[in-house]
């Protein structure tokens, strides 16, 4: 269930997310706190992607707080976004640019500056292993290399925070294992939060499993609690999808 002591890196308090009569997320509660890597699971529209976009300042919520490193993200959002790293399912990405001017543009946006603009382009190039594509259109890389520029650019300003959503998506073996090792890597020193549908993610990356379906939060634990009693992942997928939505 994380870490019982110091400040959460990433809070849902009591968020809610109404578009008239339809629901898309209710009193949903969890906390994640510095050094975890989160997975945030449920089946397509269960509410994962709308609770991200609450968590990131990119939607204000109906009801509840969203905060980033102690930041109420609908209110502070800019002090908030300087701890955070946020990847879309569909990254903002230019296909005529290169990763190089790509990482550039973003540097200049977040006003990265001098020497220490050029230290945090090189460091991503190099953590993200962009070294053969760095001069190539981003239109013409794989969707695995469009992924690790995604992710460097969200790595440029040295969050401590991330926000992967869906980072796998679309993926071949070798690219999921690719951008898995990469996700692996940054949880030593950042706070993650992953969405994802992909069961085998869990178990390979994340310390902790929440799990949503029908814009409620069914689970928070670990993913070795969720298989104790002789079941597998997808077994309680299932049963957590089957099952109906609680009042």
């Amino acid at each position: 269930m994380g870490q019982s002591t110091g400040q959460p890196m990433i809070e849902a308090d009591g968020l809610c997310k109404y578009y008239g009569d339809f629901t898309a997320i209710k009193d949903v509660n969890f906390k994640i706190y510095q050094g975890e890597v989160v997975a945030f699971l449920g089946p397509n529209g269960a509410g994962k992607s709308t609770t991200m976009k609450l968590l990131t300042g990119y939607l204000a919520p109906s009801d509840g707080v969203a905060r980033i490193a102690g930041h109420d993200m609908a209110h502070d959002r800019l002090a908030g976004a300087k701890r955070l790293g946020y990847l879309p399912e569909n990254g903002p990405l230019y296909a005529d640019m290169t990763p190089r001017t790509l990482l550039e543009f973003f540097a200049d946006a977040r006003g990265l500056t001098g020497a220490y603009r050029r230290e945090r382009i090189d460091a991503v190039i190099h953590l993200c292993d962009l070294g053969q594509v760095i001069g190539k259109a981003i239109g013409k890389l794989s969707k695995g290399y469009r992924q690790r520029v995604g992710m460097a650019q969200a790595l440029l300003h040295e969050p401590d925070v991330l926000i992967l959503d869906e980072p796998t998506a679309g993926l071949d073996p070798n690219q999921i294992r690719e951008v898995r090792e990469t996700i692996i890597r940054l949880g030593k020193s950042k706070t993650i939060l992953l969405s994802t549908h992909i069961l085998q993610e869990v178990e390979a990356m994340a310390s902790r499993a929440l799990f949503i379906c029908e814009g409620r939060l069914r689970f928070d634990g670990k993913p070795s609690e969720l298989t104790k009693d002789g079941k597998s992942l997808d077994d309680h997928f299932h049963t957590f999808t089957a099952a109906p939505a609680p009042a």
